[in-house]
């Protein structure tokens, strides 16, 4: 009966430091690696082990809104959209890649794929895109020159839309213009892509979004290089027929 006892109270014994050191070590289930041939799911949020996600990829039933420093917010434009989401470490929005494409009873297209890359907690610096309606298809990559979130963040932004729809149309544009002058606002720097009259176009713009050089080539082959003004009047064109 001794030893029996001596047994069991070494077992105990046992248990407990093992449960100690489970406790202590926080201890978690092994990592598993299944392999699937083939899933299918509505929405999958990949996320770090504290739970914060990096990235979402989902229908348009499921698609989430914007993520600013891990929480979400209302996006009811993106409603139309599937695709994919980038968040970075502190669960803030880094881009990310949407797509639709339906065709309505009327026979309208409404097509669309978007591939954007943000600057830190702010809005794209980089686009590569392509639209497609009944009317024009364009397809085309964008650079745009962001503020620091700190000179302009993304309810700055809102802020601004706000003001300017409560003044009278005769002065918004001076409003925004102001903005754009303090450093205040985005502004595509560079576009290079199609045309609407089915050419090609590269333009160079000045910290002001303004155009002040394209290279162009038309339909049927016509190429030149056109110098515009700060009003955005050409003021010189190069061509193969140029004299200079």
């Amino acid at each position: 009966m001794s030893q029996i006892r001596t047994f069991l109270t070494g077992a105990t014994t046992m248990a407990s430091a093992l449960a100690a050191v489970f406790f202590l070590s926080g201890a978690r289930e092994p990592i598993r690696h299944e392999k699937f041939d083939e899933i299918t799911v509505g929405r999958i949020n990949i996320v770090e082990p504290d739970g914060t996600k990096r990235i979402v990829i989902s229908n348009k039933a499921q698609f989430p809104g914007d993520f600013m420093q891990g929480k979400e917010g209302a996006r009811p434009d993106r409603n139309s959209f599937a695709g994919m989401l980038f968040i970075n470490e502190e669960g803030t929005e880094n881009g990310g890649l949407i797509q639709k494409g339906s065709i309505a009873a009327d026979g309208k297209i409404s097509s669309g794929l978007s591939l954007t890359f943000d600057r830190f907690r702010q809005d794209q610096a980089l686009q590569l895109m392509n639209n497609d309606s009944a009317a024009h298809q364009t397809t085309g990559i964008k650079i745009n020159d962001v503020p620091l979130y700190t000179v302009t963040s993304l309810e700055d932004y809102s802020r601004f839309g706000e003001a300017g729809r409560k003044l009278p149309k005769a002065e918004q544009e001076a409003y925004w213009q102001k903005l754009n002058e303090q450093g205040r606002l985005s502004n595509n720097r560079i576009w290079l892509g199609n045309t609407r009259d089915k050419g090609s176009s590269l333009q160079l713009k000045d910290a002001q979004g303004r155009v002040r050089m394209m290279l162009l080539v038309s339909a049927d082959g016509k190429a030149e290089i056109q110098m515009l003004d700060e009003a955005g009047k050409v003021s010189k064109t190069i061509s193969p027929t140029s004299k200079e």
